[in-house]
């Protein structure tokens, strides 16, 4: 496999690799990870920050702001005949407790929302199970793999919701709907989504900030989940360096 460099961008097999966090504080941290100070590039609708040889961008909070900022970036680097090889959705989640402790980092081999769909007298139903849509992408297996020997992440489902959980209720609903999940976000089923409209590839990784359950601030550690974003995606760039897009 031939590993290029299109312009100061990190590419695999001549394509290069976006990746999408939801607010800037989360860009900044993975931009940490990179070298050089980077510099903006303004697109229609959207303005990446291209630092160390990957194109940032700060998606927006939730999965359909999040959905339309990716789509919006992967189709002006299609018609500019650079299309992206790789989407990786990253940032701070909430981890469910105690498999995914705070200051983890989780890498999904499953990207699931875990809201859409329709509660009824026998619970609530995935809008697959209403004969439409889908809930679930999977990642490439190999990346995952390769991207948590790289990093020490966690690997399992991440959840995406739209409403963060706020009540231990909520958090066990979650986990016996979803018993392999390990944490939750807002962005990744989005970002998942625009990537397979485009047929890209898509990858995410979390650092864990906050249990999920009951709303309390005291307990959330941003910074060291900040900070472990950053340590994580250092160990994870060389992977995305080398990993080959035809071996999912």
């Amino acid at each position: 496999m031939v590993v290029q460099a299109q312009e100061g961008r990190l590419t695999t097999s001549g394509n290069h690799v976006l990746v999408a966090t939801a607010v800037p504080v989360e860009r900044d941290a993975v931009a940490g990870a990179l070298p050089g100070s980077g510099h903006e590039v303004r697109l229609p609708g959207v303005t990446l920050h291209r630092a160390g040889g990957c194109d940032l961008l700060a998606a927006g909070v939730g999965p359909a702001l999040a959905a339309a900022s990716v789509s919006a970036a992967l189709t002006a680097a299609a018609l500019g005949g650079e299309p992206y090889g790789l989407v990786v959705s990253t940032g701070i989640a909430g981890g469910f407790a105690p498999d995914a402790p705070v200051g983890s980092l989780v890498l999904a081999d499953e990207i699931t929302a875990a809201d859409l769909g329709a509660e009824t007298a026998d619970g609530f139903l995935p809008v697959t199970e209403l004969g439409f849509g889908t809930v679930t992408h999977r990642p490439p297996a190999s990346l995952v793999r390769e991207s948590a020997a790289a990093t020490g992440a966690l690997t399992g489902v991440v959840l995406t919701v739209s409403t963060v959980t706020g009540s231990a209720a909520r958090a066990a609903a979650l986990r016996a709907l979803h018993p392999r999940a390990l944490a939750e976000a807002m962005e990744g089923f989005g970002v998942a989504e625009a990537a397979a409209t485009h047929g890209v590839p898509v990858l995410e990784i979390r650092a864990v900030s906050n249990p999920v359950g009951p709303r309390d601030r005291g307990a959330w550690r941003i910074g060291a989940a900040l900070a472990a974003l950053t340590t994580g995606f250092g160990k994870l760039t060389p992977v995305l360096e080398s990993w080959n897009p035809h071996d999912r």
